[in-house]
């Protein structure tokens, strides 16, 4: 099964600025249309520590992330989220082997 995901740990007391800057640059990365870009992702707050989040992206292979990584609006919108974080990410990259939907 081919696959990736990447989870960002982060912390913030600044969710709404995150959130802000994540729309914008997805709104972006939709509207040129070009180069290896996430299937899906989802934020998710930690309900047992305020302030602690995980950013969920999934991309169809490692190669297409890390080609993702590389883009220079990539960069800068990781900066810039960091820049608004309350210390650094912690990053866990991830091989999907399995998939189950429940429905």
């Amino acid at each position: 099964m081919a696959g990736f995901v990447q989870i960002i740990e982060y912390r913030t007391s600044k969710p709404d600025e995150i959130k802000a800057l994540m729309d914008d640059y997805s709104a972006k990365r939709e509207a040129e249309g070009e180069g290896p870009a996430p299937v899906r992702g989802i934020t998710c707050a930690d309900r047992d520590e305020s302030g602690r989040y995980f950013a969920i992206v999934e991309f169809a292979s490692y190669e297409d992330a890390m080609a993702n990584s590389r883009r220079p609006d990539t960069t800068e919108f990781s900066a810039q989220m960091m820049a608004l974080c309350d210390g650094p990410g912690k990053f866990y990259n991830l091989d999907l082997t399995e998939e189950m939907n429940y429905r």
